[in-house]
């Protein structure tokens, strides 16, 4: 099979990846792209020896670190330690890295330490760390766009869990848009396809026609979103889900949203 046969199936979810990452589809496929350039330029950058999606993820990982897509044109760098700030503050910390890659892109810890170059024993620790930080953040009210009972209990529940308000729990479009007339949530979590056969990305844009709030989807279908354009700012969960993924898609969603209203 050659390279690019090898590497085409993994592209979604490592946009997926990207963009829980980085926090914007545009910065995290800007990364992609560089990536992609560079394998073109030398294959040798992907270490063959290793399996297919932990080498791709590695090497994604060291343009990553050492690259900056938003970095300010020469003439507007004139404040490097402004530059500097901008950059760090969009930069997602090591151990927000090792919980994505194992609670969202489903990687054992020691595949983890590989990608990441960290002792293996050091995953475990990080995960933790960055679990207690979700446990820490600010409490807000979520609204969940479900139509499958059982899923949206659950759901509920997570939300509790990691402290939070559900504001509602609707299962149509137009529920979506009467539960936000009167508040604006502060996460929104969105299945795709409704109980009326209306669509959550429909309710999602919507939403985001009123005023910008962190999505996340939880899906059965994630192909809807993995090609193509998607609302934003949206992250992406398959259905049937663990709830450490929907966790730490949460931590990461307000991590960002955080990140923003401080720089507002």
């Amino acid at each position: 099979m050659s390279l690019a046969d090898q590497i085409a199936p993994l592209l979604p979810h490592l946009r997926r990846y990207a963009r829980a990452l980085t926090g914007s589809q545009k910065r995290g496929d800007a990364y992609v792209r560089s990536l992609l350039e560079a394998i073109i330029a030398d294959e040798g950058i992907l270490d063959r020896e290793m399996e297919p999606r932990v080498a791709l993820y590695r090497a994604f990982h060291a343009i990553w670190s050492t690259s900056d897509m938003d970095a300010a044109q020469p003439e507007e760098a004139a404040d490097v330690e402004q530059v500097v700030s901008r950059r760090l503050s969009r930069m997602t910390p090591i151990n927000r890295q090792a919980l994505l890659l194992t609670a969202m892109e489903g990687f054992s810890n020691q595949e983890a330490s590989v990608i990441l170059a960290v002792d293996g024993a050091e995953v475990a620790t990080l995960v933790d760390a960055a679990l207690k930080e979700i446990d820490e953040q600010i409490a807000t009210e979520v609204l969940i766009i479900e139509d499958e009972p059982i899923i949206s209990m659950d759901l509920e529940q997570i939300v509790r869990d990691l402290g939070h308000e559900v504001m509602a729990t609707v299962v149509t479009r137009d529920e979506a848009v009467n539960a936000i007339g009167a508040r604006k949530p502060g996460l929104v979590l969105a299945d795709i396809q409704l109980a009326d056969g209306s669509s959550g990305i429909d309710a999602v844009k919507d939403i985001f026609a009123r005023f910008s709030v962190p999505v996340i989807f939880i899906t059965a279908y994630p192909e809807r979103l993995l090609t193509g354009e998607r609302p934003e700012p949206t992250f992406l969960i398959t259905k049937p889900f663990l709830q450490s993924t929907v966790k730490a898609a949460i931590g990461q969603a307000l991590f960002f949203n955080a990140e923003e209203s401080a720089a507002a």
